[in-house]
């Protein structure tokens, strides 16, 4: 029976074994009736074996018991969690141990799948299930690894390889292969030719069209947090499968730009350099959405009317509305990324704008009651700048500028004086002058001579 861990167990591993008869003991077996002996191991596998053998933090740690029933864990103390196959959690630490299982594709999408486990399922058989090489690993309670699929040769040789021709069976895959790809790009990783081809048939075969919103944005939620996000688009793209489910971004691609502030000239590379940027500066995730979604009105200008993109702002955000729609997208995302949309030339352009003009910039942003959100509007603007080809260092004051006037324009208040006599709407005409004369005195600030 598996125990909880001790405190002597190496830090990686939770192994206990068990052999089990017959309850009333060989003694007690009819004459000529065998005896089978069943071994129970549980293993850690997948993530933490992969990130541990990369010499990454192992962040979470899954577990794999073979040669056990669901009964069995539960008289040892676990907690049933799973719904669609038996997966437990530790009575003390609340890590995840799942049966080992088979699995087999019964209707389209991901949750097309019937499962099969007992425990005469192999540690083998449940490893092949898996999508790739590197995540079809486990380790055993001396820290021996199992590696039945050729993981570890695939970690050196920097591939994200599927495990089976199976991987054509779960369009998710997809999305993890692509969210991998920008996980592990800046060790050198890319995805196999061969699993390449496999998503390409599944987008051809029109699997993809199986995945649900929930799903597809998790995935993408957690791939706008890597190290390079961008690739998991441009991964999306290689196979064919960002035009199935995020048409809005796929159609930026080939659509030009005046080389005079867009050296890379195509909206699509432009916007990944944007999210480069972002995600190269430390920016959370909305920022990050924002800035590969702020021009996608970009994709609605006429071809005669290219490179030039007039109105582009405001076309796009009913593109950006679609698109959190379809993937139900959180409110913060789509907020920030419509904010961005619609004011990004303008806070481009803050240096040569009137006094008036930065006020009502502010006043439309909602600076002065979320002030945190204005400050990543500023993020996601400074992304769309710096996300261009050679002007990744170019200096972007209109941020700090916009921010002293907002500090200067927020610091503007009315004495009890001020307010005598006033009331309702004149209160606020009278607050209103007052803060565009604190912008008009940064305006002047930034225009004297240093």
């Amino acid at each position: 029976m598996p125990q909880p861990a001790n405190n002597r167990q190496p830090a990686y591993s939770n192994t206990r074994r068990t052999v089990r008869i017959c309850r009333g003991g060989l003694a007690a077996l009819p004459a000529g009736v065998s005896v089978t002996m069943r071994i129970m191991r549980v293993y850690l596998v997948g993530g933490a074996v992969r990130d541990r053998l990369l010499g990454r933090a192992v962040n979470e740690r899954d577990w794999v018991v073979v040669g056990a029933t669901p009964e069995e864990l539960v008289q040892g103390g676990y907690l049933p969690v799973g719904r669609e196959f038996p997966v437990f959690l530790h009575p003390q630490t609340r890590e995840e141990y799942a049966l080992a299982r088979l699995e087999r594709k019964v209707a389209p999408g991901y949750r097309g799948f019937a499962t099969q486990f007992s425990p005469d399922v192999t540690l083998e058989e449940d490893l092949q299930r898996r999508d790739l090489t590197i995540n079809a690993m486990a380790e055993g309670e001396n820290g021996e690894i199992v590696d039945p699929y050729g993981g570890q040769a695939d970690l050196g040789a920097r591939v994200l390889r599927h495990v089976s021709e199976s991987f054509i069976e779960d369009p998710v895959r997809i999305l993890r292969v692509a969210r991998f790809a920008a996980r592990y790009a800046e060790l050198g990783f890319r995805v196999a030719p061969e699993t390449l081809a496999l998503m390409q048939s599944m987008v051809a075969s029109g699997e993809v069209r199986a995945l649900v919103a929930e799903r597809v944005w998790t995935e993408t939620e957690r791939a706008l947090g890597e190290t390079r996000p961008e690739v998991f688009f441009q991964t999306l793209r290689a196979c064919g499968a960002l035009a199935v489910i995020f048409p809005e971004i796929d159609a930026l691609y080939g659509v030009p730009q005046p080389p005079r502030w867009h050296p890379e000239i195509d909206t699509g590379v432009h916007v990944m350099l944007a999210l480069r940027y972002a995600a190269d500066s430390g920016a959370a995730g909305p920022v990050r959405f924002a800035a590969v979604v702020h021009d996608l009105g970009k994709a609605l200008t006429p071809r005669d009317r290219w490179p030039s993109h007039h109105g582009h702002e405001d076309a796009g955000v009913p593109l950006i509305d679609a698109l959190c729609d379809r993937l139900r997208v959180p409110t913060a995302y789509r907020e920030l990324a419509v904010l961005t949309a619609r004011q990004h030339t303008l806070v481009h352009r803050a240096l040569e704008l009137k006094p008036e003009t930065v006020l009502k910039l502010l006043e439309a942003s909602d600076a002065f009651r979320r002030p945190e959100r204005f400050a990543e509007l500023l993020r996601a603007c400074e992304a769309d700048a710096r996300g261009r080809t050679g002007r990744e260092a170019e200096p972007y004051p209109q941020a700090d500028y916009l921010k002293t006037a907002l500090a200067a324009a927020a610091a503007a208040a009315l004495t009890d004086a001020d307010r005598q006599g006033l009331t309702g709407p004149a209160i606020g005409a009278q607050l209103r002058r007052r803060r565009l004369a604190a912008v008009t005195a940064v305006k002047e600030n930034a225009a004297r001579p240093s």
